[in-house]
């Protein structure tokens, strides 16, 4: 199969969100005079975050409504006196100057963009991801970035990668495959979309879901070998 589109998943596939995350979250604390932020109050955040997130990508939340109300839930479970509006605006500038790549993600945008066309797909915020993909050194490599804000609708919705593909370059779905490290958005949404998938799994889970990859690999060094 000679792919001519990679759709990668930005967060957790090709930047280090999990690292990003908290060293935003703490500067953010830390700059409404909240110095002491432990793992546990960051885990809290965490676990709150995902479910907002998960209740975004089925339409139950607006994208606004998560910015903020992830930020009161931890602030108001914890009686922690902060206000949660600046804390979203803080937490969000913060993301773009707190960028940690994957390791192997710049060797592998390159190799792709050499054989073919590289563009990322992201449930996260516009002008953010924008901003993140510049400040990692990756944009040189990347043609597009779509993202379910812009789109109006979010992975793994069909019409998502309708979006997606619409921005690229005209190639017919079999030379199309999306990179991701969630299931639930990126290969269940290559599955309904009709293309191939490969499934970033570092951590070597199992799957237990009714998303079916085309590969799984567990280090990015390794797409190459399986797409190309």
């Amino acid at each position: 199969m000679t792919y001519r589109l990679f759709l990668f998943d930005l967060d957790d596939t090709l930047l280090d969100f999990k690292a990003s995350e908290q060293l935003s979250f703490v500067r953010t604390l830390n700059q409404l005079g909240h110095h002491d932020v432990s793992d546990a109050l960051f885990a809290q955040y965490q676990a709150i975050n995902t479910a907002l997130w998960r209740a975004f990508e089925t339409g139950d939340v607006s994208k606004d409504f998560l910015k903020v109300e992830r930020f009161r839930k931890t602030f108001e479970a914890n009686r922690l006196l902060l206000d949660p509006e600046a804390a979203s605006l803080l937490y969000l500038e913060s993301l773009s100057e707190t960028v940690v790549l994957i390791d192997g993600a710049t060797a592998l945008c390159a190799q792709l963009a050499a054989v073919g066309e590289v563009g990322i797909i992201t449930n996260g915020v516009d002008a953010i991801q924008h901003r993140r993909v510049a400040a990692s050194g990756l944009g040189q490599y990347i043609s597009f970035i779509a993202t379910s804000e812009a789109c109006g609708y979010a992975k793994p919705d069909v019409r998502f990668f309708e979006y997606a593909a619409g921005m690229a370059r005209p190639v017919r779905r079999e030379e199309m495959v999306i990179i991701g490290d969630r299931l639930d958005a990126d290969i269940l949404g290559a599955n309904r979309y009709g293309i191939d998938s490969c499934w970033f799994n570092p951590e070597r889970l199992p799957n237990v879901s009714e998303a079916i990859p085309t590969f799984e690999v567990a280090h990015l060094s390794a797409v190459p070998p399986a797409l190309l």
